[in-house]
């Protein structure tokens, strides 16, 4: 396939519930064999648009195509192209390993000499070659995740879905988990995925920040970090929580957070570090050496969220 080529495609994507809009003409494409992060707070409407290109929910309006496949003519077809996993890892709880592997290649149509490949796989990057007879739902949730993730691609999709598949996993599984997002991103499958954990969104080619239905950014982690305008500066004080209360009365202050003994201040265009050691030094706070931060993504969504009149509450 040509390079460049585009997995995911959307234009002016909507879905409406009732009166509620809660995807809003949202237009991207994915590139083939990217890593392409989905992310905003709880209510932007990631899982419906993800719903919508997995064939689970057809759109209000727009336009739609994954793999060359249009989400709302060619359903049925686009099952079997796209691997899909949920928050809720769609496992059954009450079969077994090997039980829950022949159920989605049942559901795959994979037979045969390849099934019994792609079993051995599964089982080899879950880590479960000695529990397949065990019941799933007994299993620690690392290996649930896994195993679920074994099953969306068992029959090697060309493109697959992950909606917060790292919800309520411990890092330790969640960095082992993206370690297999990176080896099947190198065998050729695009990755979507869907998070609200920012250190994920850093392993992420490109990242799409949506809030309350709309897109509100699109560009590469480092391309986002360095759009950030207001620059972030660390200060030590000898009392935080003092800091934090005069600076958030200081002209020229956009926002201040506490962080261990020091606090945080993003600064509007045109301040002066300077000026804010002087304030804190004169009601008696010790201010140590001023130091320049790099913006986190975190910062940088915080901000985005923030000029964009915050997020949906409830």
């Amino acid at each position: 396939s040509p390079v460049n080529a585009r997995a995911v495609v959307v234009e002016d994507l909507s879905r409406h519930f009732g009166d509620f809009v809660a995807v809003d003409k949202v237009s991207f494409d994915v590139r083939q064999g990217e890593v392409f992060g989905f992310l905003g707070p709880n209510g932007a409407g990631k899982t419906t648009t993800i719903k919508m290109l997995t064939g689970l929910l057809a759109p209000t309006s727009g336009v739609g195509k994954v793999d060359g496949l249009d989400i709302t003519q060619d359903r049925r077809e686009l099952r079997n192209r796209i691997g899909y996993m949920s928050q809720k890892f769609s496992l059954y709880g009450d079969l077994s390993v090997s039980e829950n592997i022949e159920f989605f290649a049942g559901l795959y149509g994979v037979t045969g000499s390849r099934f019994d490949q792609r079993r051995a796989w599964i089982l080899e990057m879950a880590r479960l070659t000695s529990k397949e007879a065990d019941l799933t739902g007994t299993l620690p949730l690392g290996f649930k995740q896994r195993l679920a993730l074994g099953c969306a691609v068992l029959h090697e999709p060309a493109i697959l879905f992950l909606d917060e598949p790292t919800s309520g996993v411990d890092p330790n599984a969640r960095r082992s988990f993206w370690d297999l997002i990176d080896h099947l991103s190198e065998l050729g499958t695009t990755v979507f995925v869907s998070t609200h954990y920012m250190e994920e969104a850093e392993y992420c080619g490109r990242l799409a920040l949506m809030n309350k239905g709309k897109l509100i950014a699109l560009a590469s982690p480092e391309e986002l970090r360095r759009s950030m305008d207001t620059p972030l500066v660390e200060i030590p004080v000898s009392d935080p929580r003092i800091a934090v209360t005069l600076l958030n009365q200081t002209a020229g202050v956009d926002e201040v957070s506490m962080y261990g003994r020091s606090v945080r201040v993003a600064l509007e265009p045109g301040t002066r570090p300077s000026a804010l050691a002087e304030t804190l030094s004169d009601q008696g706070l010790e201010p140590g050496p001023v130091k320049p931060l790099q913006a986190s993504l975190e910062d940088v969504f915080v901000s985005l969220v923030r000029a964009e009149g915050g997020a949906r509450v409830g």
